[in-house]
């Protein structure tokens, strides 16, 4: 294989190229002449990608194949420290307590019951046991399903009257029960499933669902569940710790009006994340429109009580992210610095290999710390006994590197180092707040499900479509977060909106179970 510059040349002088061409084609047939032609135009443009956009070939393979895992081991080829074995995830059959939303029968022994008397030894008596034996049976059903009452009707043959039989109470009084529109949001907000789909999928099971018949359900059953996200933008304020971050968005309406105006200030549409804690449980919210992330996140603090201290904020590091007007105890991603490092391994694998160990034992430690469930405080006694002298190794090991004129500052690798070095106070908090993040993880997996929805979907049509997928997204995440049925919970929701409005704070997703056991003397019903 020729030296890439070399090779480089050669692609770019046309008449060389096109003299190669003309030889190979006295030689091959003109299928697959075209053939070579075609791979040498890909190759001409993919070179030209890598001088235009800076990449190395190892992030252009990311980019065409998608990344792998950025473990040490696989990176760099280093030994993984040996850890205790365990048994592998995912192998052996599912447990029945994994089954939370099946419906359990109790099933009594046909002929004995408890205190009768032992039919094997015949002297003791049989006591019910607390385990009873398990048989699981799994069966499918379309998403949305339909029940037609046909009630029998009788004609007087001499005066023709017609008598009807009634209408069964179980019937209802509407076409479209509130459910359709839960499922129709879970499908489509919290699975990616876009309404056409969703439509052409229930068409081919004999219950039809038109698009529009889904949206119409879903801002339904939007209406009694936006006090919610009233109620958990209020307490998720008064929070002390938030990750925030953002991705870009595509909404149509939003889109025409930038476009209508002369001289936009900003021509971009995202959805921002913002994750916190409300009452030890993780929130999750959704926004989408013309505000980056540090905006929202300005927005929330708007609501947060003076008496509280200022609280941290993990971000990537961009000035956007920054609430503006409201004072954070800033954090930074340690995964955005060490994936500078990453990248370069092939470049410097030294150098890089030095910086990936140092993050590794760094989150071994991390993840240490969570298993035994230790308290910010603990947690942060533990990164100043033993993270601390990691750090510090490393920091004048990077300084040293560019004092000593080892790495050129200007060098991609100077680069990275740079970023820590400018980021270093942020970097490293959690070696003096306690509970302040390794990361910002938090936010960019959560974003995972804006992100399914623009694939899928491809756009919101309107600001309206946009704020009731933030409704939905932030409902079914949270609900994740805290091992909480969304199904359920938002039928729970919508079966009692009076008194979700009137009490918000009673129906969160992790207390609903509660007021569902405790309903007022005079539960007023509401669908």
């Amino acid at each position: 294989m020729p030296h890439l510059d070399t090779l480089k040349d050669w692609l770019g002088n046309q008449q060389e190229r096109q003299a190669f061409i003309e030889q190979i084609r006295l030689h091959l047939p003109a299928e697959q002449v075209e053939r070579i032609t075609h791979v040498l135009e890909c190759l001409i443009w993919l070179l030209g990608v890598l001088d235009k956009k800076n990449l190395s070939l190892a992030k252009l393979r990311q980019l065409c194949f998608g990344a792998t895992t950025e473990t040490a081991r696989n990176v760099c080829g280093t030994t993984p420290v040996p850890k205790e074995k365990k048994k592998a995830k995912g192998h052996g059959r599912t447990s029945h307590r994994s089954y939370t939303g099946a419906r359990r029968v109790g099933v009594s022994h046909p002929t004995l019951k408890p205190g009768d008397q032992c039919p094997g030894c015949g002297k003791g008596k049989v006591r019910k046991w607390k385990k009873p034996a398990v048989a699981i049976t799994v069966t499918a059903q379309p998403p949305v399903g339909a029940v037609i009452h046909e009630m029998e009707q009788l004609r007087c043959d001499t005066c023709g009257r017609l008598f009807t039989a009634p209408t069964p109470q179980e019937a209802g009084t509407e076409k479209y029960d509130p459910s359709v529109g839960v499922m129709a949001a879970l499908m489509r907000y919290g699975s990616g499933m876009p309404s056409y789909r969703l439509e052409r999928f229930q068409k081919s099971l004999g219950v039809p669902l038109p698009a529009s018949v889904q949206w119409e359900q879903i801002e339904r059953v939007a209406e009694p569940v936006s006090p919610l996200i009233d109620h958990l933008l209020l307490r998720l304020a008064q929070g002390m710790v938030f990750f925030s971050d953002d991705t870009t968005m595509r909404v149509l309406a939003v889109r025409k009006e930038i476009q209508a105006q002369s001289k936009p200030k900003r021509t971009g549409i995202f959805t921002s994340g913002i994750v916190g804690e409300v009452d030890g449980h993780k929130v999750s919210l959704f926004f989408t429109g013309r505000k980056h992330a540090g905006e929202n996140l300005s927005n929330v603090l708007n609501l947060r009580e003076t008496q509280h201290p200022p609280p941290l904020h993990m971000c990537d590091g961009l000035s956007r992210n920054d609430p503006k007007g409201h004072k954070t105890l800033e954090c930074q991603c340690n995964v955005h610095a060490r994936r500078n490092f990453v990248d370069l391994r092939n470049s410097f694998p030294k150098e890089c290999l030095k910086v990936i160990q140092t993050f590794s034992a760094l989150y071994r430690l991390e993840a240490q710390i969570k298993e035994l469930g230790l308290s910010a405080d603990q947690r942060l006694q533990v990164h100043q006994t033993h993270s601390q002298p990691l750090m510090d190794e490393l920091k004048a090991w990077l300084t040293n590197l560019i004092d000593d004129k080892i790495v050129e500052p200007n060098s991609t690798l100077g680069g990275a180092i740079a970023y820590m070095q400018s980021r270093w106070t942020e970097l490293t908090q959690f070696l003096r707040v306690p509970g302040a993040p390794l990361d910002n993880n938090e936010a960019e997996r959560m974003l995972k499900m804006s992100i399914l929805h623009r694939k899928n979907s491809l756009f919101y049509r309107t600001q309206r479509g946009a704020e009731v997928g933030d409704l939905f997204m932030s409902i079914v995440q949270t609900c994740r977060n805290n091992d909480v049925n969304p199904f359920d919970y938002l039928m729970a929701v919508v079966s009692n909106a009076a008194r979700v409005k009137s009490d918000p704070a009673a129906w969160m997703p992790w207390n609903y179970p509660t007021a569902l056991d405790h309903p007022p003397a005079s539960s007023p019903s509401s669908h």
